[in-house]
């Protein structure tokens, strides 16, 4: 890609020669909740507390407790600088991947000379091995369950048919050589291969590598039906950079990791062992999720028994907020390519975009918008919505618009849904569809037609202005200005 940008290092010295979008600090910062604590104010942005806002990414270079240690965090924060880091238009994000899942370009193993992620090696036969001490992992309040990694690869492959996969997943460390997995129920490619071994009493080897190129980590966030059981989303990455993702053999165990991470942690997830998550700290919470709310710790979470880290000379370890924009991107961006493929197959040309917004964390918000192109189109748009929620089966809320309406533009989107709906026929629910967990209004005592948690009521927004009245709804037309007569006073960036 023409940007340079292929590992962390490479995206954080992108940013850096871009104005206003790296921030960095030698003020000693404690993990334990004060960095997150710092961050919230600085770019969190999404379902963080306010006040928060979009802000540059953050290097801390001075942890407390881990000498020469550093943490980045917020490099996926903004869309604008998702669209920079993978070096595209932030409103087409969401057709980039939908093409790059079409272009996939599967990865590739590289020899021991490309391994930049073994530079350093910590084995967990070493009696003076830890993970707590090796790890800078950043709590994000006082009440975390313990120290999260929320930025890792996770990589395993499937023991029967050896196919391979990355996804995300809440990672705590709970002892020296021990890490609690969460797996969302549901559908997710990790979950299976886990539960495919466990049903053999096989413990299934897994690498978990953080600090990678940011391609990777958009890409590790797709979700069937768009990437089926089987599918590996590192060939998105692949798709999305030009060039095959590399993979070295792991030290210690039967599995890959990528080889540019910062960190790697080679492991295995051991068949019947679980462990209560918080049982640390015994607060009754996880860490702060998507939606905005503190996550439950889990009672009985599967365990990851550490073999080995390895990591890059004065690696850089790489975090985020739970409920903050990037999780909004990391999630919303592939979200939106779903939903475009899906749509698109089946009622081409009628949908022009699709916006995965920040209030729904990425998952349970999108708006649709719609064209109504001949009289026929009217009814349509509430099918596409239909689709939406078959192409993300998390989605909970779909708000649908008209062309004119910027979807990017939440007071846009408001006013829409102000003058051009009508709540009790433009807007459809449909009860008793599962959702996600973490939403905790999903539950039976929110209402009647829930009978267990995760179950939702789904809702349609239709904001769009009917065929026939299309006429009474035209917005306000201004004059088109000369942009070359005033950009010398007020700037090229304000006509954007």
């Amino acid at each position: 890609m023409g940007n340079g940008v292929h590992d962390l290092r490479s995206a954080l010295d992108f940013l850096a020669k871009q104005p206003g979008q790296l921030l960095t600090t030698d003020v000693e910062t404690d993990p334990q909740a004060e960095l997150a604590g710092v961050y919230r104010y600085v770019g969190a942005g999404g379902t963080v507390m306010r006040p928060t806002r979009l802000g540059p990414a953050m290097v801390f270079n001075n942890i407390k407790g881990y000498p020469g240690a550093r943490v980045a965090i917020g490099l996926l924060a903004d869309r604008r600088r998702v669209a920079a880091l993978l070096d595209a238009e932030p409103q087409r994000l969401g057709f980039l991947l939908r093409d790059a899942v079409k272009q996939a370009i599967q990865p590739v193993t590289v020899g021991p000379e490309k391994a930049q992620c073994q530079e350093v090696v910590y084995r967990a036969t070493d009696p003076d091995f830890d993970i707590r001490r090796i790890l800078p992992a950043p709590t994000n309040t006082p009440e975390d369950a313990g120290p999260y990694i929320t930025f890792g690869m996770c990589y395993a492959s499937d023991v029967e048919t050896g196919e391979s996969d990355v996804t995300i997943h809440r990672l705590c460390l709970q002892g020296r050589d021990e890490i609690s997995m969460f797996f969302t129920p549901g559908v997710r490619h990790l979950g299976a291969f886990r539960e495919k071994a466990e049903a053999i009493g096989r413990p299934l080897p897994i690498s978990i590598s953080i600090g990678v190129d940011p391609a990777i980590e958009i890409s590790s966030c797709f979700e069937p039906p768009t990437t089926p059981l089987g599918f590996n989303e590192l060939s998105i990455a692949g798709a999305l950079r030009g060039r095959a993702v590399e993979l070295v053999p792991c030290l210690t165990i039967g599995e890959k990791c990528i080889a540019h991470a910062e960190y790697v942690i080679e492991g295995e997830l051991i068949p019947g062992r679980r462990v209560r998550e918080d049982q640390n700290t015994n607060t009754g919470k996880a860490m702060p999720e998507f939606p905005g709310y503190n996550g439950p710790s889990q009672p009985d979470v599967p365990v990851i028994k550490v073999k080995a880290i390895t990591t890059r000379r004065n690696p850089v370890m790489q975090t985020c907020i739970g409920p903050s924009e990037e999780h909004v991107n990391l999630a919303g961006i592939p979200t939106e390519a779903s939903i475009i493929d899906m749509i698109e197959r089946a009622m081409p040309g009628r949908l022009q975009n699709v916006y995965a917004a920040p209030p729904g964390g990425g998952k349970f918000l999108a708006v649709l918008q719609f064209k109504k192109g001949v009289p026929s189109d009217e009814g349509r748009q509430r099918q596409a919505a239909l689709l939406a929620f078959s192409a993300f089966a998390e989605l909970k809320q779909v708000i649908l618009v008209d062309e004119d309406v910027n979807i990017f533009d939440m007071k846009d989107v408001l006013w829409a849904m102000t003058t051009r709906m009508q709540g009790d026929v433009d807007i459809i629910n449909i009860p008793g569809v599962a959702c996600h967990p973490l939403d905790p209004s999903n539950d039976p005592f929110c209402s009647y037609t829930i009978r267990s948690h995760g179950i939702s009521c789904k809702t349609i927004y239709d904001a769009t202005v009917p065929w026939s009245e299309k006429a009474r709804f035209e917005r306000a037309q201004f004059l088109k200005i000369d942009q070359t007569k005033w950009s010398g006073e007020l700037g090229t960036e304000i006509f954007k």
